[in-house]
């Protein structure tokens, strides 16, 4: 008669055992999985932003007068617009003969203790800029690293990285 209780009474154990442990792994199992969330995508909308931009500051008829382009962008809107017109205005090269003698190169040593006696000034020593980076997606990613360089809006970019000081000389 002992044996017979002692077998129920197991029995009963292991089966309230096995209830408890499989509602805990499967509470333990849903709460993992609703935690695992995708990063969100915000979608920009670059191109609608670059239109606006020539439409604000560049067309015949821009909605901002050329005052409020140097209060913004720091640059004097003729300079930017000297000989540009505006296929030229949207090419990189068009950019890039226009400023790159003055803005994509390498400092020079005097450039560098320009940098650095501004930073001195503005409180920070030994500082030349502030570093800012960028998601550039690339379209000709080879498919062998496409998953290397893809993030949550599942197109590959790359990291494009400028070092500004506070003129914005980059």
């Amino acid at each position: 008669m002992a044996d017979e209780l002692d077998r129920r009474l197991d029995a009963a154990v292991n089966e309230a055992f096995d209830e408890y442990f499989e509602e805990t792994y499967n509470s333990i199992v849903e709460n993992r999985t609703a935690k695992k969330k995708k990063r969100a995508y915000v979608e920009r909308k670059r191109e609608a932003g670059h239109n606006r931009l020539w439409n604000d500051y560049f067309s015949e008829d821009p909605t901002f007068l050329p005052h409020l382009f140097r209060r913004r962008f720091r640059m004097n809107k003729e300079k930017m617009f000297h000989s540009f017109n505006k296929e030229e205005m949207q090419s990189e090269e068009g950019v890039i003969q226009l400023f790159g003698d003055e803005y994509l190169r390498r400092p020079t040593p005097e450039d560098l203790q320009r940098l650095l006696d501004i930073g001195e000034v503005r409180g920070f020593p030994g500082m030349i800029g502030s570093i800012d980076c960028m998601h550039w997606e690339w379209k000709n990613c080879p498919t062998a690293w496409k998953g290397q360089y893809t993030r949550g809006s599942g197109k590959p970019t790359i990291v494009l990285e400028a070092v500004a000081s506070q003129d914005l000389w980059i």
